[in-house]
Parts: C-alpha cells; structure tokens; sequence
C-alpha cells in the first residue's frame, strides 16, 4: 500500500511513532514539506525509515514568502529522499489575497521540477460554492503543460479531469472520496484511466469515514482504497497492486 500525501512534520512524537509503525509495511509514504523549514524536519524524519519519501515545495499559503524560500528550496530539492516538487497551486480559500504570488511560487516551482525531472503536486481550492482555483489551474495547465503532475486530493472537477487527462496527470484521490456528499468525486473515479489512480490521506487532515473528526495517520489510506475499488468495481487487493504501481512510476521510488 502506498499513501502519496501525507504531512508527518505535523504529528506530534508519540503520534509519530505509532503512525509509523502502522504504516512499517507500506510500499511507501510521500510526505510533502510546505516551506523550507517543514522541509527540513520532513526530511529528517523520511531518514527514520526506506520507505518514507518527501516532496518539496512552497504550498500556496505560504507564497508570500517565496523570494526568501527560493535557494533553500532549490536545494533542498536536490535531496536524493524528494521525489516530487509541491505542493503548489492556488488556494482562495484561504489566502485570495495572495493570488499573484500564488501564481509566482506556482511558476517557479514549475521550472524547478521540470530542471530536475519531478512531478509537480497541485493543491488547488476555491471558497466554498465556488470553483475560481479549478478554472485557473485548468487555464495555467493549458498554456503550461507540464509533463509530470499530480493533481492532489481530486475532488472530481470536470474541467481538471479532462485537461488532466490530456496532460497524463495523476489523480490522487483522498478521505473525502468516502464521504457521502462528494458524488461527483466518485462519479469521475469511475472512468479515469487506471493507469492514473493514487489515494492518499493528507494527514493529519481529512480523515475517511469511518474516522472523520479524528486526526488522520497513513494507514487510514486503506478506507479510500477501499471506496475506490468499489467505485472501480473492482477487488481491493487488484487496486492496491495498481495504486502502489502507479505511484512507482510517478514518484520513481528508489533505496536510499
């Protein structure tokens, strides 16, 4: 099994230890760094375990700070453990007000992924009754083309899908396929190529049912991979071989 996006630099010690011993057997875990110091921290717990991989970027709330983050993420970069770039993106969810230098970390962590060969992780969210994020980044992803992308927690827009599809992106799908409200989400698991499926958990956010209102760990993948076969109609144990492989090809995961 393999979660594609977690946040490991957020548990607390004793919640660490646990989460990776529930998770010592996974064929991997990518824990995404947000700036420069979760960066750090990210990569010194990635040192605990071979299966612990990092990706490194400037997620979009914190895009005011790019010009100091620069050198340091492009070095840190280069650590043989970052096998991605990201996550980046928009978010007007939280920080509209930033949405030029969204766009400015967005482009130079773009550059700096296809320099050193690595898919580019998206973070995309709009406010609530809103998809302004989604129609941006399908419009940047149009004039851009990038040629390795994940397109973190997907949540089934159809624009992002079909442009996604276009570009061969990877669709990471994460707890709120479970939740019963995200239809869409599923409706649009069933017919992308399964060639392209990750799941992930996001955690400590977003937990699947049956754990929502609890702090999410890796292993809590298992109930997305779960509702994905279903949604796929297939077994559980055919999707994992799928996802893990798929993620191998994406992430390119190697001994350390």
């Amino acid at each position: 099994m393999t979660d594609t996006h977690c946040h490991l630099d957020y548990f607390e010690p004793e919640e660490l230890d646990a989460a990776l011993e529930n998770a010592k057997d996974f064929r991997a875990l990518v824990s995404v760094g947000i700036n420069p110091e979760r960066i750090g921290r990210t990569l010194e717990i990635a040192g605990r375990a071979r299966n612990i991989y990092v990706a490194a970027g400037l997620h979009p709330t914190e895009a005011q700070h790019l010009e100091e983050a620069k050198n340091q993420l492009a070095e840190l970069a280069k650590h043989p453990k970052v096998r991605a770039i990201g996550e980046t993106g928009l978010d007007f969810y939280w920080k509209p007000e930033t949405r030029d230098k969204q766009y400015e970390a967005l482009d130079f962590q773009a550059a700096l992924a296809d320099k050193l060969n690595l898919p580019l992780i998206f973070h995309i969210r709009s406010p609530n009754g809103d998809d302004r994020a989604e129609r941006e980044i399908a419009d940047w992803l149009k004039l851009h083309r990038p040629r390795r992308l994940v397109l973190h927690a997907f949540g089934g827009h159809q624009v992002l899908a079909q442009i996604g599809g276009d570009l061969g992106a990877y669709f990471s799908f994460g707890g709120p396929l479970t939740y019963k409200k995200n239809i869409q989400a599923r409706e649009v698991a069933k017919v992308l190529p399964v060639g392209k499926l990750l799941v992930e958990t996001d955690s400590p956010f977003l937990p699947p049912e049956p754990h929502r209102g609890k702090r999410n760990q890796p292993a809590f993948v298992r109930f997305t991979l779960a509702k994905l076969a279903e949604v796929r109609e297939v077994p559980v144990e055919v999707l994992e071989h799928i996802t893990d492989s798929n993620a191998e090809t994406c992430f390119a995961f190697r001994e350390n």
